[in-house]
């Protein structure tokens, strides 16, 4: 099963937060932040959304910084996605 978003609708899935710093030193879970990498899986074509014309700056394979609670958390075939809004993407991370 696939998931197609409408609209100016991005689907992403998290990137793993690093379980090491740069130093070598290995972190527990309880002290690893939630991360807010995300990679682009699917992007919805755009168009009119609340009277404004909305083009869609993101492609699949983007990855992108979100905001901490953004989006709406959707289980599907034991993978976990989060469907945002174009406008809740902060950047792209190049």
């Amino acid at each position: 099963m696939t998931i197609k978003p409408l609209a100016d609708r991005v689907v992403i899935k998290m990137v793993e937060a690093e379980e090491t710093t740069k130093s070598g030193i290995i972190l527990a879970g309880s002290a690893k932040e939630k991360p807010q990498v995300a990679e682009v899986l699917a992007v919805g074509p755009g168009g009119v959304v609340d009277g404004k014309e909305v083009k869609m700056e993101l492609s699949v394979g983007d990855k992108v910084l979100i905001s901490k609670y953004a989006g709406t958390e959707v289980k599907l075939d034991d993978q976990e996605y989060i469907i945002v809004r174009q406008s809740d993407i902060l950047a792209i991370v190049e």
